[in-house]
């Protein structure tokens, strides 16, 4: 059964629902005749799908803001979302082999449940067997790394981080592997460490980075990161 969607409830029902269950968005008008063509044919392909793939409808005359993120240039437009990203789509009204097609690629295969099955368990034993498979899979490299800094094994987290695009995960499990990894610990007092630091930063590339791991530790939400941030920009500009 088709959910119905508004500008109000499509952060919910669609991105976020994408991100475990991919969605079919079909986007349509009462007035559109092959809307009505095409809806029940949708609506019957991913109802056999058992609940694999859903399907949501979306009225363009009554939410503007959902028309305007697809440039909506003619209806019937379908898309399809999955992990928060639309991956495929297609425009006019087609028969239903080509919707069943269109809808059947959008199932997990049984390794990618698999997959999924042991992200979701996120163990270290687990993690591995992702990256037996998926050497390249970002999610299991960041929270493996993030455990195996917690273990005490910086060497192999940022060994495994490089392996990936930089994000601002993987600064922040990254800065802790380089600290925990340091012949020094870091003080629990970090305004007197980065003020220490401070001086060193020019000429010393080494202290430069354990200012900046330690900001990464402290996060945007600390008061004080941006103001230590524009003390080290100042002291290297």
């Amino acid at each position: 059964m088709a959910i119905d969607v508004t500008d109000a409830t499509f952060e919910t029902e669609v991105i976020e629902r994408s991100k475990t269950t991919p969605v079919v968005i079909d986007l349509w008008a009462p007035w559109c005749g092959p809307c009505r063509t095409l809806g029940p044919i949708i609506e019957k392909v991913t109802d056999a799908t058992d609940g694999k793939v859903v399907l949501v409808k979306v009225n363009v005359d009554e939410n503007p803001g959902i028309s305007q993120a697809f440039q909506v240039q003619s209806i019937p437009a379908v898309y399809a979302m999955k992990d928060g990203q639309v991956v495929d789509g297609f425009m006019g009204a087609y028969p239903e082999n080509v919707v069943q097609q269109f809808v059947e690629a959008l199932i997990p295969t049984e390794e990618e449940d698999a997959i999924a099955g042991l992200l979701a368990a996120g163990d270290e034993a687990s993690l591995r067997l992702v990256l037996e498979q998926e050497p390249g899979n970002e999610e299991a490299i960041t929270a493996l790394a993030d455990l195996l800094v917690a273990e005490g094994n910086s060497d192999e987290a940022l060994a495994l981080l490089a392996r990936i695009p930089e994000s601002e995960a993987t600064r922040k499990i990254a800065a802790a592997a380089r600290i925990a990894a340091a012949p020094v610990p870091p003080s629990d007092d970090y305004d007197a460490e980065l003020s220490e630091l401070l001086n060193q930063v020019k000429d010393d590339e080494v202290a430069r980075q354990r200012f900046v791991d330690i900001l990464e530790l402290m996060g945007p939400d600390d008061e004080r990161t941006a103001k230590h941030r524009r003390k080290l920009t100042s002291r290297l500009y």
